[in-house]
């Protein structure tokens, strides 16, 4: 009856009998990860418990009664089948922490605005479709999970949560965010990854102290230019998306470190961008830029990623000049990027190394504009007579111009050095270089 802390997670009972509830001094209970369907109901008279913890026991549901908990500070019960949540819930006024992650939840009651006191709420992996507006009313609510539900809109009210520090709502189907996030002030994390955001509100620029914002795998063409005054932003990650453009309105993230957008439809990147001196790693790969602006030099970048096939994180650049504006530029071997799936790899063979080396010398990687003049490098599975080996080495319509001709030479040469360095390519090593001493003879 003294007893203050009892731990029997991970065993194999399957039942808790009603005599607990003679542990009138128990304050801490854990039964997570046993084969228990219910909790017996005289539980809740345990009124000294301040942190119970059921996770993981193939619970249905909770006492009706549980409200009688009224110390109740942390209450788990992640893992679980349970598909709703009994109206007493709203009497544990004291209740903290709260994890009902990985359940069968559909709906959540209104009363869940009344738990004041609320600091962290964990609602992730369940089968919400909406998030009731009192939610707003928890003041004092730092971290909001309610990742991988079917949430397709958050409620304007949302503002309410002045103190919240963690906003996670990854795997849903928001096309938008309420304009009230930008009340946020105190916001730090927000994560919105995987959902289908066709814009991201102007008022994420109010959010000021955010520090990491993650957009990976929605639909955003643009990033709003307010984005800009988030002065306090280490990580932007925006990959595969659909952006065509960023506002140069990004080198006000002074504190940027990391920016990555990778795999989206970028013809550019604004020069501004060298306005963040602290970023360090920039990762634009999977893009359609034909050369980057010649201010990124001004940065220590660490690393800087323009293609999937790249060995190192730097790489050489060299200075030029952009024809159509004038102005100074950087390019090097892997501009202008390559699309990742190009027209015409369906009709060659498909063989390790030499596959990079095809997609690397199509005509696009000399000059765009050149579109109906078609270079290809075509290798032979199987060995054939004399007659056809001599045929194999190139296949080619239009004779490129001879200033092409001394790039792609160059870039060749690149490839034979990066494809020597890499490692795992040991068993098409002489192949490789056959190859493209072939090539180098040809051009």
């Amino acid at each position: 009856m003294q007893l203050v802390e009892l731990d029997l997670s991970r065993n194999d009972i399957p039942e808790i009998p009603e005599s607990i509830s003679f542990c009138r001094a128990l304050q801490i209970a854990d039964f997570s990860g046993n084969p228990l369907t219910r909790l017996p109901e005289s539980f809740p008279e345990l009124q000294n418990l301040t942190c119970l913890s059921v996770n993981d026991i193939s619970l249905q549901a909770l006492p009706e009664n549980i409200g009688n908990l009224y110390n109740l500070a942390s209450l788990e019960l992640r893992e679980n089948l349970l598909t709703y949540l009994p109206e007493s819930l709203a009497q544990l006024q004291r209740l903290e922490e709260l994890d009902l992650g990985n359940n069968e939840l559909y709906h959540l009651p209104e009363t869940i605005g009344a738990l004041f006191n609320l600091k962290d709420l964990w609602l992730d992996g369940n089968q919400l479709a909406e998030i009731p507006q009192e939610v707003g009313n928890l003041k004092n609510l730092l971290c909001l999970d309610v990742s991988e539900n079917k949430l397709e809109c958050l409620p304007e009210e949302i503002s309410g949560l002045t103190s919240l520090t963690d906003l996670l709502v990854s795997q849903n189907l928001l096309q938008v965010l309420p304009d009230g996030i930008g009340k946020l002030r105190r916001l730090s994390i927000l994560k919105v990854d995987q959902n289908k955001l066709i814009q991201l509100t102007d008022s994420i620029g109010d959010c000021e102290s955010l520090t990491e914002l993650v957009l990976t795998e929605n639909q955003l063409q643009s990033l709003p230019k307010s984005i800009g005054k988030l002065k306090k932003l280490n990580n932007l990650n925006a990959d595969r998306n659909k952006l065509t453009s960023l506002p140069k309105e990004v080198g006000g993230c002074c504190s940027l470190n990391v920016f990555s957008i990778r795999d989206n439809r970028l013809s550019r990147i604004p020069s501004e961008i060298s306005q963040a001196t602290e970023l360090h790693v920039l990762d634009v790969a999977g893009n359609r830029l034909a050369y980057l602006p010649l201010s990124l030099t001004t940065l220590k970048l660490k690393a800087l990623w323009l293609s999937d096939n790249q060995s190192q994180p730097l790489l050489t650049f060299q200075t030029d000049t952009d024809p159509e504006t004038g102005e100074k530029i950087l390019t090097c071997v892997l501009l202008p990027q390559m699309p990742s799936e190009p027209v015409c790899q369906d009709n060659l063979p498909r063989c390790g190394a030499l596959e990079s080396l095809v997609n690397e010398m199509s005509d696009e990687t000399w000059n765009e504009r050149a579109v109906n003049r078609v270079s290809a490098i075509r290798f032979l599975e199987d060995e054939k007579d004399e007659e056809d080996n001599e045929m194999r080495t190139l296949l080619r319509r239009a004779t490129p111009h001879p200033g092409e001709l001394k790039n792609m030479k160059k870039t060749v040469e690149n490839l034979r050095n990066d494809m020597n360095a890499a490692k795992g390519l040991d068993s098409n090593k002489n192949e490789v270089n056959n190859a493209i001493d072939r090539v180098t003879t040809s051009v």
